[in-house]
């Protein structure tokens, strides 16, 4: 997630040294992904490159550069001498921040609020260190050595193909890409509160409505709230492949939210709260006005992955997280399989 631009934009600008720290470079086995990242300051380390003493001592390395104002890239073998099996090498980029915002990072945040889809390119070199944005039509940021065309071009090629974060011997390039999972959660009550909390760890966008005022309360940040007077016609809002749950204080408004949603016919998944019971009320008024049955069985309800049976609102919200978690994964491969309970619509 990209958490990260707004922690450090903060930090930045109030004047307090940090030091970014990325996995960039990974060789056999490794606890996180190229481009997982931490912030390390005096007082905290806010996000996490994994853990155990790969961390630990990236965190130490940090601590010990916060008046630095050279990068660093560092190896970090991952056997018995650091306490871990992973069996893995990884390499460790350190960026010392401590003289206010720099340009980079401010015309980054502002690309990001505009979610203007960017690549983050850098040269990992001591004696011509640079780091810039790229976006499709434009270079910010320079560094002092500038942004040379070889690296834009290759930002963009990144930009236009799978966007994943890419090393390049003495090139770093990472995407600061708005996530393209969304999910809309239509209800703010117990249940709707536990799944919005444990799907906003996730990398994605959330809209969470309801109809009752004044009921939202501790939003995560990339989760929008809203109140609204017909929440039914908030799903017209969400993109196609988007993922819907539906689960307000009212079975007539429930009726009508998955309605539209089904109705639209591009909708990854629509996840209706309830019983089996539920469902066959649903189901038999659909058929009266005329919904097909093929449209009616891509309705999930029951929500939640098989095997998690358990009915309080922190419960439900893990079976719905893992739900919307497999669901996803299949998605993004070639598998075309998926749980009996689960008809992806539009497929």
């Amino acid at each position: 997630m990209n958490e990260w631009i707004e922690e450090l934009t903060d930090l930045s600008a109030a004047d307090e040294p940090a030091v970014l720290v990325t996995v960039a470079g990974i060789r056999g086995s490794a606890p996180r992904e190229i481009g997982a990242k931490m912030i390390v300051t005096r007082t905290e380390t806010i996000g996490t490159i994994g853990g155990g003493q790969l961390e630990y001592q990236s965190t130490r390395v940090a601590v010990d550069m916060l008046e630095d104002d050279q990068l660093a890239l560092r190896s970090f073998p991952l056997g018995s001498s650091m306490g871990q099996c992973c069996g893995g090498v990884v390499e460790i980029l350190f960026e010392p921040i401590a003289g206010g915002m720099p340009a980079w990072l401010r015309d980054l945040g502002a690309l990001y609020g505009q979610r203007e889809p960017a690549i983050v390119a850098t040269r990992i070199s001591r004696s011509a260190p640079a780091k810039f944005v790229v976006t499709r039509d434009a270079v910010f940021g320079e560094g002092e050595a500038g942004a040379d065309e070889a690296m834009v071009t290759r930002a963009r090629d990144i930009l236009a193909g799978d966007r994943s974060a890419q090393r390049n011997v003495q090139e770093f390039y990472e995407p600061a890409v708005m996530p393209d999972l969304n999910i809309a959660v239509f209800g703010a009550g117990h249940v709707g509160s536990a799944v919005v909390a444990a799907l906003a760890s996730l990398d994605c966008n959330i809209r969470w409505i309801d109809n009752r005022r004044n009921i939202f309360r501790d939003v995560p940040r990339n989760v929008r709230a809203i109140e609204s007077a017909e929440p039914a016609l908030e799903v017209a809002a969400l993109p196609p492949d988007s993922y819907y749950l539906v689960m307000t204080h009212s079975h007539a408004l429930d009726f009508d939210i998955v309605d539209r949603i089904l109705r639209r016919g591009d909708a990854h998944y629509c996840g209706l709260i309830g019983s089996v019971t539920k469902r066959r009320r649903f189901e038999k008024r659909y058929r009266q006005q005329g919904m097909s049955q093929d449209v009616i069985d891509s309705l999930v309800c029951p929500i939640g992955v098989d095997g998690i049976n358990g009915k309080k609102p922190a419960e439900i919200a893990v079976a719905v997280a893992a739900e919307i978690l497999k669901l996803r994964e299949r998605a993004q491969s070639a598998e075309a399989e998926y749980p009996d309970n689960v008809h992806p619509i539009g497929r």
